[in-house]
């Protein structure tokens, strides 16, 4: 059965780079903006849309389709976190549905590790903030925050240190095949629990890594993908929702994946049971715990048990995630790692994720990201592809 769909990706491209010490971020935006464009077939000149997140330099799309050189018709600066270039996806879909444009370029830059980052702390985005006077003044930090989430998730319903481990394990696995990931050694249970506590439940091996670069998408028309050959991947269904702290009144153990992936699967017609691979957004290893109950893929509560016994790894469990390595091994640029997983879900369905964790026949696959804090104000975004074929 062959679906219809609004638009395709048609171009991907992840920058090879984790510490861009002589790069600044407006250089990499272009490069990435260039490996996505060749990977399409397509130039520059074709691009009629940019999208872009709020932490893009100067006047987001207006200041990089200047240093670009883009002339566009439709520009969108959405920010939600690391679901931003989902919910880019999203939007480049409905514009190009609604004829604002045809070739839509979306991209991601940062240089957090080469800018000395070394945690995920919590930031201050000024005197108008909101909740500025009931948080700031606490110096919330963001690993505390997934930590509350985690202790929550395992009072609630018995979830164990161990089973979060295999979330780890599972990327590891993958990222040994990824010349270009951060960590590649493979980790035991036995590794990820005896490495250094963080913030209670959560060791050092259950946070992502911190890494300079980038990426990029070119989301085109139907009538474009037609001309750019069997490379193009169709895009199925995508949503997008905000979980926020309600006044107080929050659940730790869900995400706002509850709202997004419903949305996704019914605007494409499918369900969790349907897919063949999935890239969850993996800042922590309990950001992907819940978010694959909250999906669907599994009953709330049920997650440790469904990611134990390596049940996400690539060739022997029954959902392959994050083949890359994942922000928990491969990269998180900028501390925004939905973009990376749109492009590995993209490999797969072209058949281009190394051989070793290559699923075989993917046919239909989903990327979700996350955005902000699950234990604070959350962005989840989530997108369903299918291979041209499908």
């Amino acid at each position: 059965m062959s679906r219809s769909c609004k638009a395709y990706i048609a171009g991907v491209f992840e920058h090879p780079t984790r510490k861009a010490v002589d790069k600044t971020i407006a250089q990499l935006h272009a490069e990435v903006a260039i490996g996505a464009l060749k990977d399409a077939g397509l130039t520059k000149d074709d691009v009629d849309g940019y999208f872009c997140d709020g932490a893009t330099p100067g006047l987001g799309g207006m200041s990089m389709a200047e240093y670009m050189g883009l002339d566009i018709t439709y520009t969108d600066s959405t920010e939600t976190g690391g679901s931003s270039y989902l919910v880019h996806v999203g939007h480049a879909m409905t514009a190009i549905a609604a004829g604002k444009c045809k070739v839509a370029l979306i991209t991601l830059a940062g240089r957090p590790r080469s800018e000395g980052v070394k945690s995920l702390a919590a930031k201050d985005y000024g005197d108008d903030l909101p909740e500025r006077g009931f948080e700031i003044p606490y110096a919330p930090v963001i690993t505390n925050m997934y930590g509350m989430a985690a202790k929550r998730h395992m009072h609630e319903f018995g979830t164990t240190s161990e089973q979060l481990a295999w979330i780890k394990v599972a990327a590891s696995h993958h990222a040994q095949y990824n010349e270009n990931a951060v960590l590649r050694d493979v980790v035991t249970v036995d590794d990820v629990v005896n490495s250094p506590m963080i913030s209670d439940p959560l060791h050092r091996l259950d946070c992502c890594v911190i890494s300079d670069g980038g990426g990029a998408l070119v989301v085109v028309s139907p009538e474009i993908a037609k001309t750019l050959g069997d490379r193009c991947v169709k895009l199925l269904g995508q949503g997008e929702g905000i979980k926020h702290l309600n006044s107080g009144r929050i659940d730790l153990t869900y995400t706002g994946a509850v709202k997004s992936g419903p949305v996704a699967f019914a605007e494409a017609g499918l369900t969790p049971a349907d897919m063949d691979y999935v890239s969850i957004y993996d800042s922590f290893t309990i950001t992907v715990l819940e978010t694959l109950e909250d999906l669907g893929f599994c009953a709330k509560g049920e997650g440790g048990k469904f990611v134990a016994d390596g049940n996400l790894i690539s060739g022997t469990g029954k959902l392959p995630f994050n083949t890359d390595g994942g922000g928990l091994c491969n990269n998180h640029p900028g501390n925004r790692g939905g973009m990376t997983k749109v492009i590995e879900a993209v490999r797969q369905l072209r058949g281009e994720a190394h051989a070793k964790v290559q699923v075989p026949d993917c046919t239909l696959a989903l990327a979700h990201g996350t955005g902000g804090s699950i234990a604070q104000r959350t962005g989840a975004a989530t997108v369903i592809m299918g291979r041209n074929d499908a």
